[in-house]
């Protein structure tokens, strides 16, 4: 996979218009928040982790993951845990992008952090907290990413992370069952889905859902409406100049792709499904925003292949299950479908023999198999097994990202430096959601760079 950055090669994701796409078990071992106690492990394979048998001690991590998808990633390494003696501590925070450098200026680092910005990333080394990973991680990274990967967390010609899951941005959820009631299709054009989006308000039902809502990190999924529109209004070339500042972020442009967001996001008739008008999207969380489609209570919900962990077990995710998935529409048909999408990246603040242990352990093509395994998470490993890959938009979204062919453009508010990306870019969608003029949004951000 190739990804596009100032190091990287320009271009598109080579996917189809209109591509529609698809969107979990474990044993119980740790205890409360963090784990750890006695485990029998008679019964247990531990012949995978005989490199770190007996270490012992105690690892925290720490991350933005919460909910079920902190549960599953739990499960992932309970026999790792179970078989060499390490207990892990584990503790998801919504404020996490902005308590981590309040932890580390503080002198509360984690032993290990699961960041999701490579401009935070940027950050926490530059001021000086965070380690070069170890020789062990790097030759695991060097083995299973590409140089697009290890990039995003190269600062200097040091590594300091690893690359832990990947996620597609670009992808509307929908249900195929009330599609097929009302004798709604999956729209292959932006006119096409503008249309779609107007014949569901006729009928009486708001089109969209949309949630800004996260904790401190308030406003990111609308840096991913904006972001999607600017790679489809503007191409790939504006979108990297746009993160690297060598066009300012009140360009014309970027103006363009709000206005052509706030068609949908600013208008009373189309947002927000059963939440309210358009100033309720800042207080709607991401994780219910999108929960209204399985009842009808709107019809179409912009949000990353990782949302299908706030579905219940029962749900089903097919296409013509319960709910399911398509690539946002090119503006033209037959136009390239560019791809936008996330990560995180676990990067180390001690060195100790654990901390080093699980940090390997985590880097391993067994560990994203055992983290796959649990459903509604994909890795860009190399090595990752497809057949792990139980859920329908996992192995899609694997596909995308594994595929040579595939250039991936990563998250430009992640990409920025985080004063700008996730501060001041995020509180301006928030504004600009509930009133504040584009130009001053715009005016503001560039401001901060």
């Amino acid at each position: 996979m190739r990804h596009t950055r100032s190091s990287t090669p320009r271009g598109r994701a080579l996917l189809a218009a209109g591509c529609a796409v698809l969107l979990a078990s474990g044993c119980g071992y740790l205890s409360g928040e963090g784990g750890g106690g006695t485990v029998d492990t008679s019964g247990m394979d531990c012949s995978p982790f005989e490199q770190w048998t007996d270490i012992g001690g105690t690892v925290t991590i720490y991350a933005s993951i919460r909910d079920e998808e902190a549960e599953r990633m739990r499960r992932s390494w309970e026999e790792f845990s179970a078989c060499t003696g390490i207990t892990i501590d584990y503790e998801g925070s919504g404020e996490f992008e902005a308590q981590l450098p309040i932890r580390l200026d503080g002198g509360n680092a984690p032993d290990l952090a699961l960041i999701p910005q490579p401009g935070l990333l940027q950050r926490v080394v530059e001021d000086g907290h965070a380690l070069p990973v170890s020789d062990g991680v790097r030759a695991n990274v060097e083995a299973g990413w590409g140089e697009d990967w290890r990039s995003y967390a190269t600062v200097d010609g040091q590594l300091y992370g690893s690359p832990y899951g990947a996620n597609m941005k670009s992808m509307v959820w929908y249900s195929p069952t009330f599609f097929a009631e009302n004798g709604y299709e999956v729209p292959r054009t932006w006119d096409e889905m503008m249309a779609l989006t107007e014949d569901i308000a006729a009928s009486g039902t708001k089109p969209w859902c949309v949630g800004f809502e996260s904790g401190d990190a308030t406003g990111w999924p609308g840096t991913d409406w904006i972001e999607n529109v600017l790679l489809r209004t503007s191409g790939g070339d504006v979108y990297e100049d746009w993160i690297s500042h060598d066009i300012p972020f009140d360009a014309p442009e970027i103006e363009e792709a709000f206005d052509l967001t706030g068609d949908i996001l600013l208008d009373e008739e189309y947002v927000n499904g059963t939440f309210g008008g358009p100033d309720s999207i800042a207080v709607t969380s991401f994780q219910e925003a999108g929960l209204p489609l399985l009842d009808g209570g709107c019809g179409l919900y912009l949000m990353g292949s990782f949302y299908a962990a706030n579905f219940d077990e029962d749900v089903e995710i097919a296409e013509d299950g319960d709910v399911y998935g398509f690539v946002l529409p090119p503006l033209e048909e037959g136009a390239e479908v560019p791809v936008m999408g996330g990560g995180e990246f676990a990067v180390p603040f001690s060195d100790r023999p654990e901390v080093n242990a699980v940090h390997e352990y985590l880097s391993t093509a067994e560990y994203a198999d055992s983290r796959a395994s649990e459903g509604a998470w994909v890795s860009a490993h190399r090595d990752l097994d497809p057949a792990t890959l139980t859920d329908p938009t996992d192995r899609f979204t694997q596909e995308v990202l594994t595929d040579p062919d595939t250039v991936f453009y990563f998250d430009a508010s992640d990409s920025m430096p985080s004063a700008v990306g996730t501060d001041v870019f995020w509180g301006g969608m928030v504004d600009w959601v509930t009133g504040t003029p584009t130009s001053d949004v715009l005016e503001s951000v560039e401001s901060a760079w």
